[in-house]
């Protein structure tokens, strides 16, 4: 039996398919990181709707989850074979992601955001995340 492989053993649509199943699993699992964070976001969305202070854990949680699912975004999109979708879903996580930031601005402050300014936070990332959602379904 032989074991080791000489790249031209490779058929280049072997590795083009190989490429695209890669780049579904870090969809998905970037998938996964944004709905988490997003539950994350719907504890701290309650509390500052409600007019309390948000936790510092959950916060912290809630950015790393984004900012994890945001760099595997950033991979796939990088990769180029996906669909432009990625990059317009990555795009508007950015912008979500830097309303985050004005939000924690907030936080670090220990004032309650503006209520406005979460909402446009949420709606921006929800449409992000169902953007990206739509090319890993295939819709």
């Amino acid at each position: 039996m032989q074991y080791l492989y000489c790249i031209s053993d490779i058929k280049p649509l072997d590795f083009f398919l190989r490429s695209i199943f890669l780049e579904k699993i870090v969809l998905t699992y970037a998938i996964v990181l944004f709905a988490f964070a997003a539950v994350g976001g719907l504890i701290l969305a309650s509390k500052v709707l409600s007019g309390k202070l948000a936790s510092w854990a959950i916060s912290i949680l809630h950015a790393l989850l984004g900012a994890s699912g945001l760099i595997l975004l950033g991979v796939v999109a990088i990769q180029g074979t996906e669909s432009s979708r990625v990059t317009a879903g990555l795009a508007l996580l950015v912008v979500a992601a830097l309303g985050g930031f004005y939000l924690a601005s907030y936080h670090i402050r220990e004032k309650i955001a503006p209520k406005s300014v979460v909402i446009i936070h949420a709606g921006v990332a929800v449409l992000g995340f169902l953007t990206v959602l739509t090319v890993l379904l295939g819709i």
